[in-house]
C-alpha cells in the first residue's frame, strides 16, 4: 500500500508527526512550496518539491533543491495552489492513501482551499483515501456506504457532520452513542464528540456526504 504525505507550508506547530510514516514502507513525501522545507528539517527527503517557493528565500530555496532530483517550480501567477499542484503530484504514485499537513492554523482561506480540494478530490478518487492531518486533528470525507472505523488513542474523539446536504440512514455501532438509520441534516452538531468501543466501529448511510473529524481532546 503506497501512502503520499503531502506536507504544505502552514505553521509549523500544526504539523503532524511523521514519526510513523517515517517508519513504514512504501511512503511517499511530497514538499509543497515551504512544506518541502520543513520536511528536510525533520530529516526527510522529499521524493519531490512543488510550487512557486516564494516564502522561500533564495537559500532556502536553493537548500530544498539539494535534498531532491524531482522539482516542479511554477508561476506566482497561477490558477492552483502549491498545496492544490502537490496533491495532483500525489497521484502520480498510484496511492492507496494521501495525507496532507501543513494546512490547518494561519489563514483560513488556505485551510478552506484545503478542505475543498479533498472533497472534490475524494469524490473523483473514491478508492483512494484522502485526509488531512494536523498535531490534533484528522479529517476525511466519507461517501455513500459502511465504513469501518478503527480505535485509535491518538484520536480519541469522534464526530460527523453533513456536508452540503443531509445524511441519509445514519447508522452508528461499536460507539458510545448509536444510531439506527437516523439522519445528520445541515447544521446539527448532535454528531459530535463520539468515541469508539472497543478496537473498532462503524458508520453507514445511504446517501450524503458525511465529514468525519477525529479529535484528541
Amino acid at each position: 500500500m503506497t501512502t503520499v504525505v503531502v506536507c504544505a507550508g502552514g505553521p509549523k506547530q500544526e504539523l503532524c508527526s511523521f514519526t510513523s510514516f517515517q517508519q513504514q514502507q512504501d511512503v511517499v513525501f511530497i514538499g509543497a512550496d515551504r512544506g518541502a522545507l520543513y520536511l528536510i528539517e525533520q530529516g526527510i527527503t522529499p521524493h519531490a518539491i512543488v510550487g512557486d517557493f516564494d516564502s522561500l528565500s533564495e537559500e532556502e530555496y536553493q537548500r530544498v533543491l539539494a535534498w531532491t532530483n524531482d522539482q516542479q517550480r511554477f508561476q506566482e501567477e497561477k490558477n492552483e495552489t502549491d498545496t492544490d499542484l502537490a496533491l495532483l503530484k500525489a497521484f502520480t504514485y498510484a496511492p492507496e492513501e494521501i495525507i496532507l499537513t501543513g494546512v490547518t492554523g494561519g489563514r483560513l482561506d488556505h485551510y478552506e482551499a484545503a478542505v475543498r480540494s479533498i472533497y472534490r478530490l475524494q469524490k473523483e478518487h473514491p478508492h483512494i483515501v484522502l485526509k488531512i492531518i494536523n498535531h490534533t486533528n484528522m479529517l476525511q470525507f466519507l461517501l455513500p456506504g459502511t465504513h469501518a472505523i478503527y480505535a485509535d488513542k491518538r484520536y480519541r474523539y469522534l464526530s460527523f457532520f453533513a456536508h452540503e446536504e443531509p445524511i441519509k440512514d445514519v447508522t452508528l455501532r461499536q460507539v458510545k452513542y448509536e444510531t439506527t438509520k437516523e439522519e445528520i441534516s445541515l447544521g446539527t452538531s448532535r454528531f459530535t464528540s463520539n468515541e469508539i468501543i472497543g478496537t473498532s466501529g462503524s458508520i453507514s448511510f445511504s446517501r450524503g456526504i458525511c465529514l468525519m473529524i477525529r479529535s484528541i481532546d
